[in-house]
């Protein structure tokens, strides 16, 4: 067993195994994410009409975002594997995701007020409430585990 640091200065108890546990896990995880994020940016030139349907009318431009985006999100996936830029990506990830949120509304909107919109209300929040647990998964890669500390 060995003593680590936790939050507000208290120390807890933690086994190597359970150490290397978490850090199979956040390998797994961080694999989820990179196929997650490369898939998501991949489907944006498969289904643009999808993406340019769901932004709101004061945003220009919507084939070029969507396909910035979808760039974007390609990317910065990649960038999540090497450990060297793992951090900046997952940051960029996280201000893209805050970003995407009006987004999100406006679909949510769409569906209250448009019998047959392209999505159902159901799924449209639950599209919004992925926003924040998608951010705090990817956040947890910008940190390293305690092995790599």
């Amino acid at each position: 067993m060995r003593n680590h640091p936790a939050s507000a200065g208290f120390f807890v108890s933690v086994s190597l195994a359970e150490l290397f546990l978490l850090a199979t896990i956040k390998k797994i995880s961080l694999f989820l994410l990179v196929v997650l994020y490369v898939v998501a940016g991949v489907n944006h030139f498969i289904h643009p009409q999808f993406y340019t349907d769901i932004m709101p009318g004061y945003l220009p431009a919507h084939t070029t975002l969507v396909a910035a985006s979808g760039i974007a999100e390609i990317i910065l996936g990649i960038l999540l594997l090497p450990k060297k830029t793992r951090r900046m990506a997952a940051i960029l990830i996280a201000i893209m995701l805050v970003v995407f949120i009006p987004v999100h509304i406006f679909m949510l909107v769409q569906a209250y007020n448009i019998p047959g919109y392209q999505t159902s209300v159901t799924r449209a929040w639950i599209r919004l409430l992925l926003q924040p647990i998608l951010i705090m998964w990817v956040l947890w890669h910008a940190e390293k585990n305690l092995l790599e500390k």
